[in-house]
């Protein structure tokens, strides 16, 4: 039977439902304004400044945006 190590289970994201990502804060959020970028916790943080760099590198962002995306994704990370 396959297992996961320890260190998997840990970047492993919790799927996030449609009704728990609506009852979150605006402050869980990176873009609190769109409710974009959830990082409620350090799995979310990582997705986020992941799909930051995504979307600058599409054309769909500016670096500014990712910015201000990495700083509160890396506070999180920080905690």
């Amino acid at each position: 039977m396959w297992r996961r190590d320890s260190a998997q289970q840990e970047t492993d994201m919790t799927k996030l439902s449609e009704t728990a990502r609506d009852k979150l804060p605006a402050k869980a959020f990176a873009e609190p304004d769109k409710r974009a970028y959830p990082i409620e916790d350090k799995a979310h943080a990582r997705n986020a400044k992941a799909r930051a760099t995504q979307a600058v590198k599409a054309g769909r962002m500016s670096k500014a945006e990712q910015g201000k995306i990495d700083k509160k994704a890396d506070a999180v990370l920080k905690s």
